[in-house]
């Protein structure tokens, strides 16, 4: 892998300002915002498709936003466990707060009022470890969605471990300068944002710019490094030069 490259490929495109700036106005968009995430599948296509420069152009709006809006969806289902698991704690701190309108009940009410917290707080450790473990399964179910398109090829599980550990090495490699490229590159925009953040109004502004910027630039690291462990994972044969797409 070319870890390098998934900083600096961006830059290599010549309408990398105007593509990478356009993302950022599409993340400050509630909603609209999804489009990112299939803008992010696109440069994972194109990575494995052999593309020398897979900064993808924002033509075709329409399927970036139904390829970002199938992965929320997804993402949601994964984290339904963890929904319906919150309920439990929820529901023991909720009853007391009923229960304590009753004098005769107030003993009961502080008992599950502890249950609760005590319930919630190993809620808490269980969501930081089921949050991990999605962190390393995504990338791999994001490969396969830019493989097959499908909403189903998302849940094919045996194919998602089994593309992670025959290729360990290099998953693990891209998952783990994702989060270093994550901590490092948000780290020096939150300080630069902080600074113009002391400047009113204008330096307001800038701040928000640079971080939704950051915010994209991290995205399409991110693509980058699992785009190149997917050409690696299923050994995709580069496109011919007439064949591949057009990319501006």
């Amino acid at each position: 892998m070319d870890i390098g490259k998934s900083f600096s490929y961006p830059f290599e495109d010549n309408q990398w300002l105007s593509k990478l700036g356009l993302g950022t106005v599409i993340s400050m968009v509630p909603i609209l915002n999804f489009a990112m995430t299939g803008y992010m599948i696109e440069i994972v296509r194109n990575l494995m498709r052999g593309v020398q420069q897979p900064l993808p152009n924002w033509d075709d709006f329409g399927r970036k936003f139904m390829d970002g809006l199938m992965l929320v969806l997804v993402g949601l289902v994964y984290a339904l466990p963890i929904l319906l698991l919150s309920c439990l704690p929820l529901s023991f701190m909720a009853v007391p707060a009923i229960l304590s309108s009753n004098g005769d009940m107030q003993y009961v009410a502080e008992a599950l009022a502890g249950v609760g917290g005590v319930l919630l707080a190993g809620m808490a450790c269980l969501f930081v470890v089921y949050g991990l473990v999605l962190s390393v399964i995504f990338p791999a179910v994001y490969i396969l969605y830019a493989r097959e398109g499908t909403f189903a090829s998302c849940f094919k599980l045996r194919e998602v471990f089994d593309i992670i550990g025959k290729n360990g090495g290099p998953f693990f490699t891209a998952w783990g300068i994702s989060l270093l490229a994550g901590l490092g590159v948000g780290l020096a925009a939150g300080i630069v944002s902080s600074i113009l953040g002391l400047i009113p109004c204008i330096g307001w502004i800038a701040s928000i710019v640079i971080t939704l910027g950051v915010g994209v630039y991290i995205s399409v690291i991110y693509a980058h490094l699992f785009g190149q462990f997917g050409q690696i994972a299923y050994q995709e044969k580069p496109l011919l030069p007439s064949d591949q797409p057009t990319v501006g």
